[in-house]
């Protein structure tokens, strides 16, 4: 069976919680990209993607939109089962681009799924568990303003938090020592910088907060400035903006830099190269969240799908972007709970999706 359509659409996905504020940059909320590929029996799968403004990845949505323009025409003819090989034929047709590629290839694993009547999970390891835990961000803003967000989210059942930092060190020390005060002991912590430090500020950063329990996230943009901060910090390190290939995967980890991996589907270029390092990952004894770079339900089962195929003892946390915004594209997502993310049950993604949600 081959792939007889493929359509893009667009969604405004405001954030729930009001603005949100990263390495010094504000988003009000995603602009989304919706991929639907339909095969000659009337089948479609569906796909997702949303960079967080142009500041957040190398993407910004006009330009996400004119690459899957540009790509959708390949897609016409290929098998609707053979996900991998609708990949090897995007890289073909465009050098690099992942994000412009991430929505179409997860279109293309969820029309596999469903054609073969089987949940995308199974066709990705199989499922292990039906929920994995959240965690919620809480954007740069003053100690005591992020103390009070990081309570309302505990008291929303979130057990997971990030606490964003990658501004002036000093003040991050604040930030973080506020949250870590209002919350209690047992909700993990992880200060994610984004990138956003020099090498400097990430060391004055983690030798003001030896004696804070937290996870450290992406201090650096350089790998060699995250690979010192590394060497001088007792904290577990993990990096996500410094994994895009699986060539970074095995160098920091060779290079005893990181406990844990954050996968982003979307920077790295879809369902099919992000299971490839998730399993290396999983294979190197790393903790992994995967998770992606905006979105809505389509792209929160996804997550689910591919968190629940990961081994428990690897699993980390993932988001819940769905409860991030205000708009949904997608029925059939179970509501979270007590900060777990479940997924959803039937073919492929196993939601429904309805245009009518986004051609508003």
């Amino acid at each position: 069976m081959k792939i007889k359509t493929a359509r893009l659409y667009r969604q405004s996905q405001p954030f729930a919680d009001g603005p949100y504020i990263c390495r010094g940059q504000t988003e009000d909320g995603f602009d989304s990209c919706i991929v639907a590929l339909e095969a000659e029996d009337g089948t479609i799968g569906w796909g997702e993607a949303a960079p967080l403004g142009a500041f957040y990845a190398e993407a910004f949505p006009e330009a996400m939109r004119a690459g899957i323009e540009r790509l959708l025409p390949v897609t016409i003819g290929l098998s609707a089962t053979a996900p991998d090989r609708l990949a090897d034929a995007l890289n073909h047709a465009m050098l690099g681009q992942p994000a412009v590629k991430s929505a179409i290839d997860m279109a293309a694993w969820d029309l596999a799924a469903r054609v073969m009547d089987s949940p995308l999970s199974d066709l990705l390891g199989g499922a292990d568990g039906d929920s994995v835990p959240l965690y919620r961000s809480i954007g740069q803003a003053d100690p005591d303003a992020m103390a009070q967000k990081a309570q309302d989210y505990v008291r929303r059942g979130y057990r997971r938090l990030q606490v964003k930092v990658g501004a002036d060190p000093l003040e991050d020390v604040e930030r973080l020592k506020a949250v870590r005060a209002a919350v209690p002991n047992d909700v993990p912590l992880y200060a994610d910088a984004n990138g956003g430090w020099l090498l400097e500020d990430g060391l004055r950063f983690v030798d003001r907060t030896r004696d804070i329990d937290y996870w450290l996230e992406q201090p650096c943009m350089a790998y060699a400035d995250n690979r010192t901060i590394a060497q001088r910090c007792a904290k577990p390190m993990v990096l996500d903006e410094g994994l895009v290939t699986l060539a970074d995967l095995l160098r920091a980890h060779q290079d005893g830099v990181i406990s844990g991996a954050t996968l982003k589907i979307a920077r790295i270029g879809g369902i099919g190269p992000t299971r490839l390092m998730r399993d290396i990952a999983v294979s190197l004894g790393l903790k992994v969240t995967i998770e992606d770079t905006g979105g809505s339900t389509i792209n929160t089962a996804a997550t689910a799908h591919m968190m629940l195929s990961t081994p428990k003892a690897h699993r980390a946390h993932t988001v819940d972007f769905m409860n991030w915004v205000t708009v949904q594209n997608a029925t059939g997502m179970p509501a979270t709970a007590e900060g777990m993310l479940f997924g959803p049950s039937g073919p492929g993604l196993g939601i429904t999706v309805d245009p009518d949600l986004f051609l508003q």
